[in-house]
């Protein structure tokens, strides 16, 4: 272990990521460090390891796929702590550190009382990821109830604030996963919360699940609920079998492909966008193509969800990519539909 001048600093190296990534791949990093706070991540920044080294922001480990060992730092994210920063009759502004487990963050907002985030129950992963990705599930995505975020500005070293236009959100995606990629260190995420929630429970099979499990009343609890029973029955648990949960963004096609394939696949289903553009789900396009429940050696497409590709124990991450190119490339060949993974490859 290597300590730094000021003796804040402790990096370990030659460190296993298995344990920090949901896929279970056993890869090594050259250097590794956790940082709990703030002053840690600044004292990071001026480092001459940090400075000298290619390096890796993680967090819940939820959305990367390693297919090497990494030459390099990976610094764990470990920000704690949740606040309320404004309220008023309608709403509050919920502060969360950016490494706060997602899920938790939703818990205790429904145990607050306030709702927005019932939806995005059992999402994997941090509050820092959440933006990036603009995670979304079951009719909602994370612009729904953004308000802002606060990132540290990697070159600059200051700390620069985001509204949601400056975000520019879209289907999985924001600014962090494009012009500003690796450029920034989010700090923390707020967030507006209703105190008299709008219930969304149009989505899929909710209202049917609600129903099954004997719930009356649309609450923000009772929904939430439902939703973690729909995810944990058809997405496998990561601490029991090895995946980063959807594999592949859905696909959207225009309405000419759209209606040459409803003409060819009158079963397929699809959703109509604001853009006037058809969300085709990857999951169907991939199960068309006979690779759901497939084995391929030491991974697969899940038997219950062909949009999550799984670890059996053993995979090493080129192993799992190259069923990802597999299948991308038969569901091209299939439809003309190329599908675009959603999950971080390194």
């Amino acid at each position: 272990m290597q300590f730094c001048k000021l003796f804040m600093l402790h990096f370990q190296e030659n460190v296993s990521l298995k344990a920090y990534n949901t896929f279970g791949i056993d890869v090594k990093t050259s250097y590794f460090i956790e940082i709990n706070s703030e002053t840690m991540l600044f004292e990071l920044l001026s480092d001459e390891i940090y400075l000298s080294h290619a390096y890796m922001f993680i967090g819940g480990g939820s959305n990367l796929l390693f297919t090497k060992d990494f030459d390099g730092l990976v610094i764990k994210n470990n920000l704690k702590g949740i606040t309320i920063d404004e309220q008023d009759d309608e709403s509050i502004l919920l502060n969360s550190q950016s490494g706060e487990v997602w899920h938790e963050l939703v818990l205790k907002s429904i145990s607050l009382g306030y709702g927005g985030l019932e939806n995005l129950s059992l999402i994997p992963g941090t509050v820092g990821a959440a933006p990036m990705q603009n995670i979304g599930a079951y009719g909602v995505e994370l612009k729904d109830v953004f308000h802002s975020l606060k990132a540290v500005n990697l070159k600059t070293k200051e700390i620069e604030t985001f509204n949601l236009e400056q975000c520019r959100f879209g289907y999985r995606e924001s600014i962090f996963k494009k012009e500003a990629k690796g450029q920034y260190f989010i700090l923390s995420v707020t967030l507006r919360l209703l105190k008299h929630p709008k219930i969304n429970a149009s989505y899929g099979a909710i209202l049917t699940t609600l129903d099954e499990m004997g719930f009356r009343d649309l609450t923000i609890q009772n929904v939430s609920k439902a939703i973690i029973k729909i995810r944990s029955t058809k997405l496998p648990d990561p601490k029991q079998i090895g995946n980063a949960g959807s594999f592949f963004k859905n696909p959207e096609i225009d309405e000419d492909q759209y209606q040459t394939l409803k003409s060819e696949y009158p079963q397929m289903p699809s959703y109509l966008l604001e853009n006037a553009n058809y969300k085709i789900p990857a999951a169907w396009l991939i199960e068309q193509c006979g690779w759901k429940g497939k084995r391929i050696g030491n991974c697969g497409s899940h038997q219950d969800q062909a949009l999550v590709l799984v670890n059996y124990g053993n995979a090493n991450g080129s192993e799992v990519y190259s069923l990802a190119m597999d299948i991308q490339k038969s569901v091209k060949e299939k439809f003309n539909i190329l599908i675009q993974p959603e999950v971080n490859i390194y």
